[in-house]
């Protein structure tokens, strides 16, 4: 079942109320067809909500929302067949077994890949024959991503997925991301796992208090930033200070380093070429620099 769809997500001015408070506050994101889609907020922010509203759980209190191009309140039941969800907090029937849960999960939506449920189990290495009243908070996070991983899928709405896990595990999740991305699946990927996005993510919306506050790619995020340089010089460095665009400027005997807005970039580094570049090293601001810069200053506005 396909759709012709550019934008599998498109929301505009989302709002959510729950009696006088809102949850969402305007909020836009548009994730297109085929990427995985960073959505990053820090608890609070309205990620979940966001969620729910496009699962159908909720209904909007006001702007525009559409899952392949249909209303995720009215259409629910269909949508429901094109995607896979995964929460950040799994509960399951404490009677069944894992491998009895992931079935019922998958028979939900239509049917399961007996194949790639096999080498899911294997790969996060779940024992499927235990009871799930036996499991761990990981265990129960492994269950629930075997059976969306599993099923065949045009969307995965993934809400904290690797919660719980282990680092080894978080590295599977990420290879199977990666694998769904290659068969021109469609990812939103919430999380507070920064490095985590960094590494899955095309695109990225940051929210804070129920609106977005920057989206785009990951490069476009980066070049709204900062460069880091960092050398080492033949002659003292010196004047600095004195450059349009530069912070953090820390000076030991011959060596340097600092931040620079990327319109001022050049000029620092030819600034830096006049005393002799023994070693140079410029970094792109990191998407966790670029996070803690926005709610620092949000903070700071109260």
């Amino acid at each position: 079942m396909s759709s012709k769809t550019e934008n599998v997500i498109e929301i505009k001015g989302l709002e959510k109320k729950f009696g006088s408070f809102r949850a969402l506050n305007g909020l836009d994101m548009t994730v297109v067809r085929g990427e995985v889609h960073g959505f990053l907020g820090p608890n609070g922010s309205g990620k979940s909500t966001t969620i729910r509203v496009l699962l159908g759980e909720l209904r909007k209190s006001g702007g525009n929302v559409t899952l392949f191009g249909q209303d995720p309140w009215s259409d629910s039941v269909e949508l429901h067949k094109r995607l896979s969800y995964v929460p950040g907090d799994v509960s399951l029937w404490p009677n069944l077994t894992g491998g009895e849960a992931i079935d019922l999960l998958c028979s939900l939506r239509g049917g399961i890949n007996k194949k790639r449920r096999d080498e899911l189990l294997k790969d996060f290495d779940l024992d499927p024959r235990k009871k799930c009243r036996t499991y761990s908070k990981g265990n129960r996070q492994k269950v629930a991503l075997v059976a969306a991983l599993a099923s065949d899928s045009e969307l995965y709405v993934l809400d904290e997925p690797t919660s719980g896990l282990d680092p080894l595990m978080e590295t599977v999740f990420q290879r199977h991301i990666k694998h769904l991305k290659s068969e021109g699946k469609t990812i939103l990927l919430s999380s507070h796992i920064l490095a985590e996005v960094e590494a899955l993510a095309d695109t990225v919306t940051i929210i804070r208090d129920g609106k977005s506050v920057e989206q785009g790619d990951l490069d476009h995020l980066r070049h709204l930033g900062q460069q880091t340089v960092k050398a080492t010089t033949t002659n003292k460095p010196t004047g600095f200070d004195k450059l349009a665009g530069v912070h953090d400027l820390k000076v030991n005997g011959n060596k340097v380093s600092f931040a620079v807005d990327l319109k001022h970039l050049d000029a620092a580094v030819s600034h830096l070429s006049g005393f002799g570049v023994k070693r140079l090293v410029c970094e792109p601001q990191s998407l966790e620099d670029l996070f803690i810069k926005h709610y620092d200053t949000n903070k700071k506005e109260g």
